[in-house]
Parts: structure tokens; sequence; C-alpha cells
């Protein structure tokens, strides 16, 4: 079962961290590994953010969308300060 949970963060990483890239329209710049990445590194912002408010999966892929677009756009401020 410990498996299955941590593929499950896979894909609800990847698909959170794709669905932020779209919204801040910086899909062209991120690959599949960088999606996967920032909607870990967003799912646990968002549940620290938001918590588990809602039950269930969905819940999970909203909070982790909303952490991603937060990661993305503080990536932003830091990458646009530097040019």
């Amino acid at each position: 079962m410990g498996n299955l949970g941590f593929i499950w963060t896979l894909i609800i990483g990847a698909l959170a961290g794709w669905i932020a890239s779209r919204i801040m329209k910086r899909d062209a710049e991120m690959g599949g590994i960088a999606n996967i990445f920032t909607g870990v590194l967003g799912g646990y912002l968002g549940n620290w953010l938001l918590g588990n408010y809602m039950g269930g999966k969905f819940s999970q892929i909203i909070s982790a969308v909303v952490g991603s677009v937060i990661l993305l756009f503080i990536l932003g401020l830091i990458q646009n300060r530097k040019k």
C-alpha cells in the first residue's frame, strides 16, 4: 500500500503542476519533471496553508494547485528580480 501512496502523490503532483503552469502561463517553459516537482511541493504548501477542509482526492488536487500557483508566482518574482 505504501507504493500506491507514492504513485498517487506523483500523479496528483503532475496534474497540479500542469494545471498551475497553465494558469500562470508557464507551460511552454516547464517539462513533465518540473510539473511533478512543482505539484508535489505545491501540494505540501497548499496543504499547509489550507489544511484538509474538504475530504477526498479532489480537495488534495485543489490544495496542490493553489500551492503550485503560489510557488510559481514566487518563482516568477525571483526570476524577474534577477533580470
